[in-house]
């Protein structure tokens, strides 16, 4: 891997998920460095106010958007030739985007279990593949894919997310020793609670109930409290700097630590502590500091 620092200004990054949160955010992190962008998402309308809003800013940059489904392995194929035949030289890759679903797992069907390693695991190993050879060609040119926290720690409830974040998780890792003679970085990032749309978007198992689902679409929401706009940031400054790992917010680094020190019983600790933390809230007082 190169150990120099990336060069924005010279090539073209290629990002998914770019509609929104953490995608939307590196957009115009990227563009204020410098990048040409390719922009992939399956929400046109959100996809054009961004790439609109790149163009009135940075009227210089080459600023291009596809509309796509990346559970759809034959649009995601297609899309992928056209960015090869349209943008040739490409220095960067981020593979953000993201489903998230909740339920246990005997409840949930093998349709939506595949819904979410199609879009997680399946869509950045696809998009990665095909690109990959335009990527080695470019000195110094670089590869990120989103992790989360639930690849590092699992949670009950999360077995098709947490199945699709350890497996991009491995695949960084591989990749990133297969990679290092031709130059290419790597870099697995791991957020912790970023507010973005991943909780009122996420899917509920079909055999959950309402109520059930409901709830942990609240309690999934309340975790959400990084700005993704300093999570782009970080992601920038891992790719600038070729780190090989981003952990973004303590909810992402306590869990890191953990795992490392109770492998088999990371997620027990972790619980217990995230119970001890909210006893401890609940006897402060209203207006108390936290």
């Amino acid at each position: 891997m190169s150990t120099n620092p990336y060069r924005f200004a010279e090539g073209t990054a290629v990002v998914t998920g770019a509609a929104s949160g953490i995608g939307e955010n590196l957009a115009y992190g990227l563009a204020l460095r410098g990048s040409n962008l390719v922009l992939l998402d399956r929400d046109g309308d959100r996809l054009d106010t961004v790439a609109s809003t790149i163009r009135g800013r940075h009227p210089g940059l080459s600023v291009s958007t596809l509309v796509v489904d990346l559970a759809d392995r034959n649009a995601l194929d297609a899309a992928a030739r056209e960015i090869l035949s349209e943008h040739p030289r490409i220095t960067l890759l981020v593979n953000n985007a993201g489903v998230a679903l909740g339920g246990d797992f005997s409840r949930l069907t093998l349709d939506e279990f595949d819904w979410v390693m199609d879009i997680n695991f399946h869509a950045p190993v696809r998009l990665t593949h095909h690109l990959l050879p335009a990527l080695t060609a470019q000195p110094g040119a670089h590869l990120v894919n989103v992790s989360s926290l639930f690849g590092l720690i699992a949670p009950p409830g999360q077995s098709a997310y947490c199945a699709s974040k350890f497996g991009i998780r491995g695949f960084s890792e591989v990749l990133r020793t297969e990679l290092a003679q031709s130059g290419t970085g790597v870099t697995t990032v791991h957020p912790g609670g970023i507010k973005t749309r991943i909780a009122s978007d996420a899917r509920v198992g079909v055999n959950i109930p309402a109520e059930e689902a409901e709830q942990g679409k609240r309690d999934f929401a309340k975790l959400l409290t990084i700005p993704p706009e300093k999570a782009a940031e970080q992601i920038i400054d891992g790719i600038e700097h070729r780190r090989p790992r981003v952990l973004i917010g303590m909810s992402a680094k306590i869990p890191d630590v953990l795992a490392r020190l109770f492998p088999a019983n990371s997620m027990r600790v972790f619980s217990r502590l995230v119970g001890a933390a909210g006893s401890v809230q609940k006897k402060l007082p209203v207006g108390a500091k936290r």
